[in-house]
């Protein structure tokens, strides 16, 4: 077992000039390659006296700095594997991933180590400590102690680095286990398909609790020996701002709605820059034509998961189109298949996409039956979301499977019926949903955001729709709201308006 598979091996191999800025974040905390590296061999030794050996995890819910990449380092480095929990998460939830993953240290806000460390007591996990946003907390001060020389430990291509526990929106949060290859061959990917190089300095405006900020953004800018602009938030006039010294930017579909709504956002703001790259959550092509005609920059929209990384992504040379997610990354397999019987489905027909490659994650964390489930026999993993793959090749996202309407035995797609009500004038955006219906099993019902200043009724919706789509298709309901739940990451978070509409027919 050599030390190269090592994920911070490569990274350090292909790293920026010393001096270089890694991590700019514009105030004390900023790290050049030479001060990331030094002071992520200080956490790593941190770790290990704190008694975190190769294999342990280290679970983190902390606020995001310039220090989470610094202990995320120094977990790689130590031979860990790095849990990253959403800050919004309650002590009640934290209970459930602390007492699942049973981390060998908890790194807390400073705010909440108190409570934090009276539930990992009562959970028998010892080791709790807190990093704060600006180098406080008794982590910080461990580190500060600590010598900056580590020797790196040698990890296997498949040992882990990292668990990321999926949304759970059905069912309890399911812990990714996500290797040293998975990481670096995806980043190594992007950094080719998306022409990173030492001389980019990307926005980085994302959390880092999720794989979007933490692996894609920070991972592909690490292996390109580029620097990131590090905002500890999303603030749209800060990122707009930032353009003037930046070459690109990864962002949720929200960024690009908000920066449009900024007047500054024009063609000259944008000049610098070479690209723009939106995930997460579907971006509307209404948001792909209007930020084109605001910057002449086409956005570039791919599509991942936790379990995967990422999967697709539209060309960087070629049409960006609108509504797709592109072609499959190298080396990377997507097939279209059959939910039920995993039969392929014919071209252009709409089916569960299905993928396999060094990309694809190793399992579910302790749960060897629902891993099983997830993967065909040929070891291609099934996704859970809906798609089509057009004539020329790029992919299409048609929903989640389990957001698939099924009316009087009927498939409604969601998404079918969203771009037409979203094509009506007075409509921002709409989410389609089924919900319980005693004649059809489930019945379509629409929710819809109407643009500021308009007004608009169900009959108006309805009538729009006449001729647009089969009636089985059309939504038997129509409710206005005046947004649309989502989580962190700009997903609808369509379980919830199923949850508060179920009883609508009774």
């Amino acid at each position: 077992m050599g030390t190269s598979s090592n994920l911070f091996n490569l990274i350090a191999a292909r790293a920026g000039r010393p001096g270089q800025m890694a991590l700019d974040t514009g105030d004390a905390t900023a790290l050049t390659y030479a001060g990331l590296f030094e002071r992520s061999g200080r956490a790593a030794n941190a770790l290990v006296r704190l008694g975190v050996r190769p294999g342990d995890r280290v679970a983190a819910q902390v606020d995001k700095s310039a220090d989470v990449i610094v202990l995320a380092l120094a977990c790689l480095r130590a031979g860990a594997a790095l849990l990253p929990l959403n800050v919004a998460y309650t002590l009640a939830e934290l209970e459930y991933f602390l007492g699942d993953a049973e981390p060998a240290l908890t790194v807390c806000r400073p705010a909440t180590l108190g409570p934090v460390r009276d539930l990992a007591r009562r959970l028998g996990l010892l080791a709790v400590e807190s990093l704060g946003a600006d180098r406080d907390g008794t982590f910080a001060e461990r580190v500060a102690a600590e010598d900056g020389a580590f020797a790196t430990v040698p990890r296997a291509a498949d040992d882990l680095a990292a668990i990321l526990y999926t949304s759970g929106t059905t069912g309890r949060s399911k812990g990714a286990m996500l290797t040293h290859e998975n990481l670096a061959s995806n980043a190594l990917a992007l950094v080719d398909c998306w022409r990173f190089t030492g001389s980019d300095r990307l926005i980085h405006a994302l959390p880092v609790f999720h794989t979007h900020g933490l692996f894609v953004a920070v991972n592909t800018a690490l292996l390109a020996g580029a620097t990131m602009i590090w905002h500890n938030r999303f603030d749209p006039d800060a990122v707009l701002a930032a353009m003037a010294d930046a070459t690109a930017l990864m962002g949720v579909p929200t960024f690009y709605t908000r920066l449009l709504d900024r007047p500054g956002l024009t063609r000259e703001a944008a000049a610098g820059m070479r690209l723009f790259v939106s995930g997460s959550a579907p971006l509307l092509a209404e948001t792909h034509d209007a930020w084109r005609a605001r910057t002449g920059h086409a956005i570039l929209e791919r599509y991942g998961m936790t379990e995967t990384n990422m999967i697709t992504s539209n060309p960087y040379d070629g049409e960006r189109r609108a509504g797709t997610v592109g072609f499959p990354l190298p080396g990377v397999s997507v097939r279209i298949a059959e939910p039920e019987s995993g039969a392929p489905v014919p071209d252009g027909e709409i089916g569960v996409i299905e993928v396999k490659g060094p990309n694809v994650f190793k399992g579910y964390w302790r749960m060897p039956e629902k891993t099983a489930q997830e993967f065909r026999p040929d070891g291609f993993f099934i996704t859970g979301d809906l798609g089509r793959i057009d004539a020329d090749g790029y992919v299409h996202i048609v929903g989640r499977a389990k957001d698939l309407v099924i009316s009087g035995g009927f498939n409604v797609y969601p998404k079918e019926v969203e771009a037409e009500i979203d094509a009506i004038e007075a409509v921002l955006e709409s989410a389609v949903i089924g919900l319980p219906h005693a004649d059809f099993g489930e019945a379509v019902a629409a929710v819809v955001v109407l643009r500021e200043g308009e007004t608009a009724s169900e009959a108006h919706v309805l009538a729009a729709l006449e001729g647009k789509l089969a009636k089985f298709k059309q939504p038997k309901r129509v409710f206005f709201v005046e947004s649309l739940p989502r989580n962190t990451m700009g997903k609808v978070q369509k379980a919830l308006l199923r949850e508060s509409h179920k009883d609508t027919f009774g």
